[in-house]
């Protein structure tokens, strides 16, 4: 595998973990929004994440075969959790009840996300970091 590749694969896994962190920003904006029924109370958002190998080379040696991979993002699906109703009759947003639904968006778990997305895109980070180290340290060697 060449260095270059390197940077593609770090690369594609920052741009993934930059829609995770988007998606886990717009699930915290939304987490206490409320509505007046629950089919149109905003539901979590999570992004479906996809590992992409290109195709093997039948000329490359066994442990070099598949080297070529990324990240992509499939898609981004909605919870099936429901909403919370609570019992609020001098909301301007209740039903006919006095209910109204808030999102589905569990706060501690979109916090944990956001931690670990924003470790992984860090590593991504530094994957690329060392990796130009590495090779400017190999040109380095062509001069002495």
């Amino acid at each position: 595998m060449a260095f270059f590749n390197i940077f593609n694969i770090a690369g594609s896994g920052m741009s993934a973990e930059s829609v995770r962190l988007n998606t886990v920003a717009s699930n915290l904006a939304n987490a206490d929004s409320v509505s007046s029924s629950p089919g149109s109370a905003y539901k979590a958002r999570y992004p479906v994440f996809q590992a992409v190998q290109a195709a093997l080379n039948p000329g490359q040696s066994p442990a070099m075969q598949g080297a070529d991979a990324s990240v992509s993002v499939d898609g981004i699906v909605q919870s099936t959790a429901p909403p919370t109703a609570r019992y609020e009759p001098g909301n301007p947003m209740a039903d006919s009840q006095g209910y109204v639904f808030s999102s589905n968006v569990n706060v501690v778990q979109q916090m944990v996300d956001m931690i670990s997305a924003s470790r992984s895109y860090q590593n991504d980070a530094q994957v690329m970091n060392t990796t130009k180290t590495l090779m400017v340290d190999t040109l380095k060697l062509s001069q002495i």
